[in-house]
């Protein structure tokens, strides 16, 4: 279970957080607080997973009070004005809740904490199916089942995904490529990386995959990247 603490300068809006944190067995509320400074000593005392954190407060602005934290630590922005959500983003926050929230929204943000905590405390050993990368403004679960092929496009990425919207995020193909399986992945252009499970055939330095169901996709093979397909596809 999470353990969390919220910040707020409203007492009604930390009532909020408290009624619907009692309805999710997934995070356990530790305390509430109005005053920045008593947070802040409690912290220093007794770490938390994540933190609920108003953005518009007199004393401390949340930004501010995030920038001063020692340790990492989860945090999901709440607040009544939608203009803050890119600066918390930019703060690598969870999610970002525009008062006033429902349950099923708070739900929502609460089990993304959840996930994302899982996924960066679980054992390298273990088998992960799933990453998290930062898209459109949110932290974005990917399933590495669902993705077809990768598209390199400078700065960014382009993750073509089955059955769902094309994801796009600022990285290089590198970066992406080390956070893959590589008995799943493989680079086969300085632009594309695609799954190797649906490789369907390579042909006169064409490659194409295709999904259930759907047309095959032609990708070019990169003349660099032909001798370790090679291995990969045992051709």
């Amino acid at each position: 279970m999470i353990k969390a603490i919220a910040l707020d300068d409203e007492p009604i809006a930390l009532q909020v957080i408290e009624n619907y944190c009692s309805q999710l067995d997934s995070v356990e509320l530790e305390k509430v607080f109005t005053k920045p400074n008593e947070a802040l000593k409690y912290l220093h005392k007794f770490p938390v997973d994540l933190i609920f954190l108003d953005i518009q407060m007199p004393t401390m602005t949340g930004i501010e009070f995030y920038k001063s934290l020692d340790k990492n630590v989860m945090v999901i922005f709440t607040t009544a004005f939608s203009e803050y959500a890119v600066t918390g983003f930019e703060l690598n926050a969870i999610d970002f809740l525009l008062k006033p929230f429902s349950i099923e929204r708070f739900t929502q943000a609460v089990h993304k904490a959840r996930d994302y905590y899982q996924y960066i405390n679980q054992s390298q050993n273990s088998q992960q199916n799933h990453m998290f990368l930062r898209a459109d403004y949110q932290l974005v679960k990917i399933n590495y089942a669902d993705i077809i092929y990768i598209e390199g496009l400078n700065d960014y990425i382009k993750i073509h995904l089955h059955n769902h919207k094309p994801i796009v995020t600022r990285m290089t193909m590198k970066n992406i490529l080390d956070r893959l399986p590589a008995n799943q992945f493989a680079r086969v252009h300085r632009s594309y990386i695609v799954s190797i499970s649906l490789i369907k055939s390579i042909k006169n330095k064409m490659l194409y995959i295709s999904t259930e169901g759907s047309a095959p996709i032609e990708i070019t093979i990169g003349k660099s990247f032909m001798d370790e397909l090679e291995k990969i596809y045992k051709m």
